[in-house]
């Protein structure tokens, strides 16, 4: 008769765990710890901080920094999954070197200092300029189509947003007449919420018309603008057409380093090559 060692399933554990001795020499964390750690001058981000003598101390800029990137090179971009990554994940919490930033914090950060963190982007470059890891002799450009937090409802040429507001404008028209007409002015209450909402879009379209300027392609053409982000675009994806950005990066053809991104409204990609590597 077979005989088997019993185990016990619920038996709780307390291990010794490293936190460096989990970044392990050769992969991208350990890289981008070292760099950030040892290579970057990161005294840039401490104007934004005033708590010398008043307030709780702040996570330091660097573990944000390694964190958000990490998490980034992952395809984990929500602040709050971070957030989640920093208690969960040992790489992450390595990298965060034991604290639980709030996700409020990763938030802030990447929003209140994204100027800083693009100032950093050049100096990454020169640390790999100087380890000679960028030929700068052949660079090749790409993008990838990137949604923005604006609907294609408030798109159009100003000749277009015009006519959408005159539209909007019959509309409460027609909306005040029933009431007149059936002598219920205030007391239907979802016609009354209605000629509301179309207000509201017939004033946001007005102010942005006074405000803006004729949006113009590369060729000098009129192109559609956005009301809520006037610096996106329409553009033709893999699944049909969005209200958003090009995400292009340049890289050098040595070591594939990525020497430049932006995003941008458009998809004529070849038109920003130039501007996108005057840091050279």
């Amino acid at each position: 008769m077979a005989h088997y060692k019993k185990t016990e399933k619920s038996q709780g554990l307390f291990l010794t765990v490293n936190l460096y001795e989990q970044l392990i020499p050769g992969t991208y964390e350990y890289t981008l710890s070292r760099l950030i750690n040892n290579k970057l001058d990161l005294s840039i981000f401490d104007r934004k901080y005033n708590n010398d003598y008043t307030g709780a101390a702040a996570i330091e800029p660097r573990i944000l920094l390694k964190i958000i990137l990490y998490c980034y090179s992952l395809g984990v971009i929500s602040s709050r999954k971070i957030a989640k990554m920093c208690q969960s994940n040992m790489v992450a919490k390595a990298l965060a070197e034991d604290t639980e930033p709030h996700y409020t914090t990763i938030s802030n950060f990447v929003s209140k200092m994204s100027g800083e963190i693009e100032k950093i982007f050049s100096e990454v470059l020169l640390v790999c300029s100087g380890m000679g890891l960028i030929g700068g002799k052949m660079f090749a450009i790409d993008g990838c189509r990137l949604p923005s937090n604006a609907s294609k409802e408030w798109s159009g040429t100003k000749e277009e947003l015009k006519e959408k507001y005159e539209r909007i404008k019959n509309i409460s028209m027609e909306i005040i007449e029933k009431h007149h007409k059936n002598d219920l002015i205030g007391e239907d209450e979802s016609d009354r919420k209605k000629l509301e909402r179309m207000e509201k879009k017939a004033k946001r379209i007005l102010d942005f018309l006074e405000t803006h300027n004729e949006k113009r392609g590369a060729r000098g053409e009129v192109i559609q603008s956005n009301i809520t982000d006037n610096e996106s675009g329409k553009i033709k994806g893999p699944h049909g057409v969005i209200q958003g950005y090009d995400g292009l990066a340049v890289t050098d053809s040595k070591n594939q380093i990525i020497v430049a991104a932006g995003a941008y409204g458009s998809v004529a990609e070849g038109q920003y090559f130039g501007q996108m590597l005057e840091w050279k």
